[in-house]
Parts: C-alpha cells; structure tokens; sequence
C-alpha cells in the first residue's frame, strides 16, 4: 500500500498538442493523464492510459489508486507499449463499492469487463502486491485475457504464502500509516533506502501537479478495510496455488531480497508452480521495481518480447 491521502494539487487533464521546435521539427509535448470512464455495465472504472504498442494493463496493491505508480517507472515502460492504468471500485473515480466486502476473484472479473469494455481483447498484466492477487486470478479464470503475466511483491495464497513481520504488514495495511512508516516497510531501511522513499513521494506530488498522474489519490478506509480482509480467505484456501500448476500463461514472478511485507520465497515458489515459471530477483525491498526501475523495465520488456517458452 502507498499512501492514499497524498497532499497533491489539481493537476490539468487535457492532451496537449505538439509544440514546434525552432528548427521546425515537432517536438513532443510533456504527457498529460487524460482520465475516462469505462462503464462495464456492473460498474464504471476510471482508467487513462499511456504509450502506444502492445497492452500492459497495470494491477496496483492494496488502498492505492492509478495514480500511485512511480511516473518515473511508467515513463521507461510507456516507451514501446501501452500501458492501461485504472481504480478497482471503491477507490478514486471508479463507483462505489458493491457492498461491504470484495475478493480478488471478484476484482479479477471487474478487470476482464473493463478490458473487454475498452476494446482490449488480449493484454499482458502486471500485477504488484495485491494486485498480484488480481492478476493471478484473472490469467486463472480469464486465461484467454491473460498474454503473459509478471508478478511482483506478492504471494500465491494458501500453505505456500510466507507473510513478513506482523508489524510491517500492519503498516502495509493501514490507512492512515505516515509517510515515513509508508516508507521503512517500501524501500530498504538504510539512508539510502529513505531518500529513495522521499524521492518517490517528491515524483508523485510533482507529476501530480504537472498533470503527469492524475490527482487521484482517494481511497475510503471502507475500501482498504475490504481489501485487506480479503486477504484472509486467500490465505486460508490452496484453490490460487493449485491453480497455478494448471496455468498456460506464461509468468515471470519477480522480488525484492530484502522485502519486508512479501518475503522472496513466494516468488520462487510461483516460478516454480507454473508450468515453464520464470524468476527475476532485485536487490531492494517491496518497491524495488521503483527502485530498481532501469533494470525492472529492462527484464519486464526482454520478458513480454522474446519468444514463448512452451
């Protein structure tokens, strides 16, 4: 989880046109998040997307909304692909909620309706944390959405889940956690480690206020409070984890050595659960793939691009 209640400022949502260099080449504007509204007919999602190219559609983690993706991140992926960034229900502009409850099964389906509602037949997932959870489940009970697959931070549910310090995980699931509590259970614990964190949080207000991101950043305790409990029956059962062995897409499951909230052994494990798995490790902790964000998109696009191992 990020922090949800990010001081940001109103951010412009337009596109705007190419601006023309003195020596009369175009040259290309800065991008703007321009947000819409999908309406899958069960609910409405706010989405905007960004790159042009094959789809990568982008699962966040648990109480954070599009707008918490590190922008310096989505630039480097953006550069050949496009990426589909969008709130769950309950979170940001998406509608409300159904009920008091959710599971990731049911985030996965809202995920396939809205592809289906924008005109994406097939598309490549990246799920982070929580949002591993919905991807799982989406390449199980939509295999045919699913191209190819990459986790990062995330567990496979069940006996196999190995969880990180109890207190950590209660700082990654609460609400009103601090920015620098956000920030010792994200990044590596060294000086490090927390400059990097504030570097982060400097790039979400700055691109939030440029239009970069949109100002996005609402997420009800309500929603966060049914995410995490979903959390529970997902660990309880061995139904993801048995799936997985089942599972055609081809997956690439990557960590962080030293992450606090989803040790490594759950990557490993889902590498090695799914038939021809592979697995990436970085260094840094559950952010690495912020990070780390140079060599993540570098073994992300080698990953989506190179040939199908079976």
């Amino acid at each position: 989880m990020i922090r949800s209640a990010l001081a940001a400022l109103a951010a412009a949502l337009l596109l705007v046109p190419a601006a023309v260099a003195d020596d009369g080449e175009a040259e290309a504007a800065p991008f703007r998040a321009q947000v819409r509204i999908a309406d899958t007919g069960r609910e409405r999602i706010a989405w905007y997307e960004r790159g042009s190219g094959r789809p990568l559609a982008m699962a966040i983690g648990t109480g954070s909304t599009m707008a918490e993706w590190d922008p310096a991140l989505l630039r480097l992926l953006a550069r050949d692909r496009r990426l589909i960034l969008f709130d769950y229900p309950g979170i940001g502009r998406s509608s409300k909620l159904p009920g008091k409850t959710t599971s990731f099964a049911a985030l996965a389906d809202t995920t396939d309706r809205f592809l289906e509602e924008i005109g994406v037949e097939q598309s490549d997932v990246l799920g982070w944390s929580m949002g591993g959870f919905v991807a799982q489940q989406l390449a199980i009970r939509h295999p045919d959405r699913v191209r190819r697959m990459i986790l990062a931070g995330t567990n496979p549910g069940g006996d196999a889940a190995e969880l990180g310090d109890e207190d950590d995980q209660d700082t990654d699931s609460d609400p009103d956690a601090t920015e620098e509590q956000i920030i010792g259970v994200l990044y590596p614990r060294t000086k490090a480690g927390r400059r990097e964190g504030r570097a982060f949080f400097d790039r979400l207000d700055s691109a939030s206020e440029s239009g970069e991101i949109p100002d996005d950043f609402d997420v009800p305790a309500a929603t966060v409070r049914a995410q995490v409990a979903a959390e529970d029956p997902w660990l309880r059962s061995n139904a993801n984890g048995d799936a997985l062995g089942r599972l055609a897409v081809p997956t690439l499951a990557t960590g962080g050595a030293v992450d606090l909230v989803v040790p490594f052994s759950n990557l490993r494990w889902i590498a090695d659960r799914v038939p021809g798995g592979q697995l990436e490790r970085f260094d840094d902790a559950h952010a690495f793939l912020f990070s780390e964000r140079e060599r993540f998109a570098d073994v992300v696009g080698r990953f989506l691009d190179g040939p199908r191992s079976r």
